[in-house]
């Protein structure tokens, strides 16, 4: 009797595991699916945490509007120059957010199943999603620092990414839904704080 194939998350944490010394070009060659959704999704967990990243998540953010671009343009394989490739994640990545979102990933895992997997997969979708997936990064990443208010748009990134990475558009619909919220809470009280001013 065949052992069963490892499931999305035990091969991701073993992935990370072999890794001592994780940078940002280490992400491009993770793991074979979605590999545009897997970088996203990775960069822009930290920001999805409710916990103070001391200013580390701009410089994902900035990273993963470099990547999201070249998912709207419909790049195959991803691209990064040089200095970014090589730059070193950090202990506190790797320590701390990692096992945070191998945490998450089983959650989503336990009921996601392909739904619409064909539409998600085509040309237009990738590119619609990958416009709506920039809006959320550039909310994450203009929103004042410890407020908070980075924290659901940068969650719709994940939750959109983990939808593609399993073809779930119920999941993909999900994260959009969080993502939206976080950008008209942001809108919302800078038109208050404006107004006030």
């Amino acid at each position: 009797m065949s052992a069963p194939n490892p499931s999305f998350s035990d091969r991701l944490e073993a992935w990370l595991d072999t890794r001592d010394r994780l940078t940002v070009g280490d992400l491009n060659h993770a793991l074979d699916e979605r590999t545009f959704a897997l970088v996203l999704m990775l960069l822009l967990f930290p920001a999805a945490l409710p916990v103070p990243t001391g200013g580390v998540t701009h410089v994902l953010e900035l990273f993963a509007v470099l990547v999201v671009v070249q998912m709207i343009v419909g790049r195959r394989e991803l691209w990064l120059p040089r200095r970014i490739r090589d730059h070193h994640l950090g202990s506190t990545f790797t320590g701390k957010f990692v096992p945070a979102m191998i945490r998450r990933v089983r959650r989503f895992e336990r009921f996601a199943r392909p739904r619409l997997a064909r539409l998600l997969a085509s040309r237009l979708a990738e590119a619609l999603l990958g416009v709506v997936l920039l809006l959320f990064v550039v909310g994450a990443f203009v929103a004042p620092p410890f407020t908070g208010l980075d924290t659901l748009p940068a969650l719709g990134v994940v939750v959109v990414c983990l939808g593609l990475v399993f073809s779930d558009a119920l999941i993909v619909a999900g994260g959009v839904l969080v993502g939206t919220a976080g950008v008209a809470l942001e809108v919302a009280l800078g038109s208050a704080v404006w107004s006030l001013l």
